[in-house]
């Protein structure tokens, strides 16, 4: 094994993620495009520990700069469809922090990313709706394509998820859609109270000064 891979919480016999997220921080630290490359390959080792961990540093290292895992977006649309929850997950979380550097590869998979919102886990649901916001956010003609379909999400899903998703929808919001989006907020507002109630007003106000 790689002094690199040996580096993996795995193989520190370590149950937690820091050493993933050290060595994560630590290659874009020294942008070490080989030691990335290293670690995207083994995405696809056979050992499930490692795999999984070499996918939890590309997430991490796409959170540090997203450019640095771009070369391996192709990889992550693939791992969508993965057995392996984990790899699924963190497949998603790293193609939310794609579309922010690369749009345009993201609005040539929206049907993969729009099949994890509506099949995927809790983590997954969240981070595709971030997905297709970042990529509605690129420009018009995406917007036009992907935020019809956000709203009527926030029409349609449970109550309670109502503030997580539509404060994920904030960066496609402009001034050509703050209205409908704003529309859209408050015919679900009546739905709910506490806590969920005035953090979907504040996402209100926040959309009505845009």
């Amino acid at each position: 094994m790689s002094d690199l891979l040996n580096r993996l919480g795995y193989l520190q016999t370590r149950r937690d993620r820091t050493p993933n997220l050290d060595l994560a921080r630590d290659l874009a630290a020294r942008d070490d495009i080989a030691g990335i490359r290293e670690i995207a390959e083994n995405m696809w080792n056979d050992n499930k520990n490692i795999h999984g961990d070499c996918m939890n540093v590309m997430y991490e290292l796409g959170r540090v700069d997203p450019n640095l895992i771009t070369p391996y977006a192709a990889d992550f649309i693939k791992f969508l469809k993965s057995k392996h929850q984990n790899m699924a997950q963190g497949a998603i979380i790293a193609l939310s922090e794609v579309a922010k550097v690369k749009p345009d590869f993201i609005f040539k998979h929206l049907d993969e990313i729009k099949k994890v919102k509506e099949t995927g886990s809790e983590i997954g649901v969240n981070k595709s709706i971030s997905t297709l916001a970042e990529t509605a956010a690129a420009n018009e003609e995406y917007s036009k394509a992907i935020f019809p379909y956000l709203l009527q999400h926030i029409l349609s899903c449970p109550h309670k998820e109502v503030p997580e998703h539509a404060e994920r929808m904030l960066p496609a919001v402009n001034e050509n859609n703050s209205f409908d989006f704003i529309k859209t907020l408050e015919k679900r507002l009546e739905e709910l109270s506490g806590s969920d109630f005035t953090r979907l007003k504040k996402i209100i106000r926040i959309a009505e000064k845009i």
